[in-house]
């Protein structure tokens, strides 16, 4: 019986690590590039059965048999067996502005952050006070060539990723020469966007703010190093577009529900347990 109790407590501690995953995700469902978090089990070690006192063996007119005295196998609960992250594609959601970008197919942006080279699906970035393209938070967006400055009004980016710039005015930031405009009559190239590519994406780290970093290759979770895509085999880049997060509001609270009653089924067995296991102690022991 009192098996039962940490078979019933595993469960329940299960449904804890899935309803912060499901959690998670809800409180990031707005979240631009956000990917959402899946929690997946596996069984704990699991006990066979066999009858006590017999070899198997049996006799019959004809002779004896040998039939196998095992009853079967006992699961002893469940634990966590992987917290990943589920790269699929979120919706594209138009913007207009020049600053926001995604890709539509695997690849990460890369950033400069104090901690060193970081990745990010979330391509809603801005103009830095010095004129660097840059994230939210002020991490600079790397290029091919290092961080990369522009003028508002004054940049385009296509599909491969290449930023271009409008020669015929250079220092004129105001001048509508964006990527909706027919003025551009110098077009140069000023950078490429760095887009990287892991051999195990799911083993990426977040690290918030919608970054994420290498695997730790020490607790075999490890992604393999960054590697920068060619502009043959990368994804396409959309500019004036976000990438939504990939997490659909209905899909997690119906997760939510599930989790719940799981949560309280497991509950139910640990006072069936300890209701059999009263009843044991309080009115078997005083017969004995």
């Amino acid at each position: 019986m009192i098996r039962g109790w940490y078979t019933g407590a595993s469960g329940m501690r299960a449904q804890q690590w899935r309803l912060d995953a499901v959690a998670n995700n809800l409180a990031n469902v707005d979240t631009d590039g956000y990917k959402k978090d899946v929690a997946s089990f596996k069984a704990s070690l699991q006990l066979l059965l066999r009858r006590q006192d017999d070899d198997g063996v049996y006799l019959h007119p004809f002779g004896s048999a040998d039939a196998a005295p095992i009853i079967g196998k006992l699961g002893t609960g469940v634990e966590l067996n992987e917290l990943y992250v589920n790269f699929s594609q979120g919706a594209p959601k138009e913007t207009t502005s020049d600053f926001d970008v995604m890709l539509d197919g695997k690849g990460f942006f890369s950033v400069a952050t104090p901690y060193g080279e970081r990745y990010t699906r979330n391509g809603s970035f801005m103009l830095g006070k010095e004129g660097f393209l840059e994230t939210k938070e002020g991490y600079p967006v790397l290029g091919e060539n290092g961080p990369i400055r522009v003028k508002a009004n004054n940049f385009q980016i296509d599909a491969q990723g290449r930023v271009w710039i409008n020669a015929a005015y250079p220092d004129e930031p105001d001048v509508m020469v964006g990527r909706e405009s027919n003025q551009w009559e110098e077009p140069v190239l000023l950078d490429t966007l760095k887009i990287v590519e892991f051999m195990f994406e799911r083993f990426l780290e977040k690290q918030g703010s919608s970054l994420y970093r290498e695997g730790n290759e020490r607790n075999g979770r490890y992604s393999g190093p960054p590697m920068t895509m060619d502009l043959e085999n990368r994804p396409k880049v959309i500019q004036g577009f976000i990438e939504a997060a990939n997490v659909d509001p209905v899909v997690e609270m119906v997760q939510m529900i599930e989790v719940n009653r799981s949560y309280e089924a497991n509950q139910k067995v640990i006072q069936a347990e300890d209701s059999m296991l009263g009843t044991l102690i309080n009115q078997v022991a005083k017969l004995a």
